[in-house]
């Protein structure tokens, strides 16, 4: 498996996301990490990318 060279931090602040919410998706999605700076696999960054998004649309948030 590959690593994207993305943190929860660095996906936190990409898509406006507070880092804590980011952090408890991970817990929900079994994906382990030590701290936000914890560099993820490609897939697992994947996966979160998707729920964030998921999760904006869903609130009805602006996409942009």
């Amino acid at each position: 498996m590959g690593f994207a060279d993305l943190s929860i931090a660095e996906i936190a602040a990409d898509y406006s996301f507070p880092v804590e919410e980011v952090c408890n998706l991970c817990q929900q999605l079994g994906i382990a990490y030590k701290t936000p700076q914890t560099r993820l696999a490609l897939e697992d960054a994947k996966a979160i990318i998707s729920k964030i998004l998921s999760q904006k649309r869903g609130s009805g948030a602006d996409e942009g």
